[in-house]
């Protein structure tokens, strides 16, 4: 089947410049429901604001599910501090030292956006001594607004509150040389891809073997994205999220990753092959990896006792939970194993 690989870069940068921390994704679901319609595909919302995409198969006896997060890390205002800054509580495992320097977006209850930047409450190293040394946590970072406030009352007046969403410039960025940098590629990266390798499905006009579902699941990084509205024909499930690129990791920015182990335990080991023998015979660039300190959708629907065998793969991700990098080529590759997952046999 034929890659557009210009789509996947294109709906990805779409995608990341939709702020949707976790607790609200509203804007990007309607996004991508107004996506599904432009191709075609039936889909239905869950209770929880996640989509559920349905394309028929020959077998409707047995199912498969495929699995990408639209939700990403953020923040929430936690205090409106009486000098008129605002202090957070973070929405995600990430560290603050990840966001400092960051600009944001607070979004009011009644729909107002107020920007500002993160920053330590000791960043000037003309007035603090230990700038550098200051350690970066909830109460020593804050964000100054882009407003004039002198006070609580001031924030308050601008319609701020406790518990308003902050989101964070993605600052996305496709150079020259064919890499993304962006926040948030965890995992809008992998809703391109599988959008990416749904669009070249539909396009081929081929069958699937097996009716397929994409759940786009609004909750992942809070741990319970697509643990639910699972079909109980579903034999296989496929979570497709960042391959983790570190010290001791095998995974770059150019390969498909295929997890092997997170810390919720080892994937089903005949799934994994299955997944290492189509990227064998398909000639793609990829790699096994374990993820230390990592959960999936797929982790998930397994802690929710759900009866499947279940897999991991994703693109390789520089800096996850950071100022993440990839490359073309990384969606390249996923995106040709996903469609070659969707057009293979059930795992054995």
């Amino acid at each position: 089947m034929k890659i557009d690989l210009q789509y996947v870069v294109d709906f990805l940068v779409s995608l990341v410049n939709i702020p949707s921390p976790s607790g609200n994704t509203e804007q990007v679901i309607q996004f991508i429901e107004a996506e599904c319609a432009r191709l075609g595909v039936e889909n239905k919302r869950n209770n929880k604001g996640g989509l559920i995409l349905s394309v028929p198969g020959q077998n409707t006896d047995v199912h498969r599910v495929l699995t990408a997060h639209v939700d990403t890390l953020g923040a929430m205002v936690k205090e409106i501090k009486g000098n008129g800054r605002l202090k957070l509580t973070l929405i995600g495992g990430f560290a603050f030292n990840a966001i400092e320097g960051e600009y944001c977006t607070v979004e009011t209850a009644d729909g107002k956006f107020i920007t500002g930047t993160i920053q330590s409450t000791h960043a000037s190293v003309h007035v603090h001594k230990d700038t550098r040394t200051h350690e970066r946590n909830a109460d020593t970072m804050e964000v100054r607004l882009d407003a004039v406030v002198k006070n609580a009352d001031d924030v308050r007046e601008l319609g701020i509150e406790v518990g308003d969403f902050v989101s964070f410039n993605p600052r996305c960025e496709v150079t020259d040389t064919g890499f993304i940098k962006t926040r948030h590629l965890d995992d809008k990266a992998s809703v391109a891809c599988m959008f990416g390798a749904l669009k070249s499905v539909l396009e081929s006009g081929e069958q699937l073997p097996y009716t397929t579902h994409f759940l786009i699941s609004n909750n992942e990084e809070i741990g319970y994205g697509a643990n639910s509205n699972i079909p109980p024909q579903t034999v296989e499930f496929l979570a497709i999220d960042m391959g983790a690129i570190g010290d001791g990791q095998t995974t770059d920015e150019y390969c498909v990753s295929i997890c092997a182990k997170d810390s919720s335990g080892p994937y089903h080991y005949g799934m994994r092959k299955h997944l290492v023998e189509l990227a064998k015979v398909n000639g793609l660039n990829y790699a096994v990896d374990i993820y230390p300190f990592y959960g999936s959708d797929a982790s998930a629907a397994m802690s929710a006792g759900v009866d499947v065998k279940h897999g991991l793969i994703g693109p390789g991700i520089d800096a996850s939970h950071s100022m993440e990098r990839t490359h073309k080529t990384s969606f390249e590759n996923s995106v040709k194993l996903i469609v070659a997952y969707l057009q293979s046999d059930l795992v054995k």
